[in-house]
């Protein structure tokens, strides 16, 4: 997903996004280590979508926290 996609996105549904990321490279490195075709590029492009989540998330949270002070 791109990041212009995923700042659209609610919180919860960034939450929802992310569980569902987090699964899917347990499943890709469970599949990695049966020796199954798992591609391995897959959970690259996972983790860097986890990247973006967290960066969203981590400036919504900075931003609230400028408008309290």
């Amino acid at each position: 997903m791109k990041a212009k996609e995923l700042k659209g996105l609610e919180a919860e549904e960034l939450q929802r996004e992310l569980q569902r990321l987090r699964q899917q490279i347990f499943e890709l490195r469970f599949k990695w280590q049966n020796e199954e075709n798992a591609d391995t590029s897959q959970r690259l492009k996972a983790k860097r979508d986890i990247a973006r989540i967290l960066t969203i998330l981590r400036e919504r949270e900075l931003a609230g926290s400028k408008h309290k002070q």
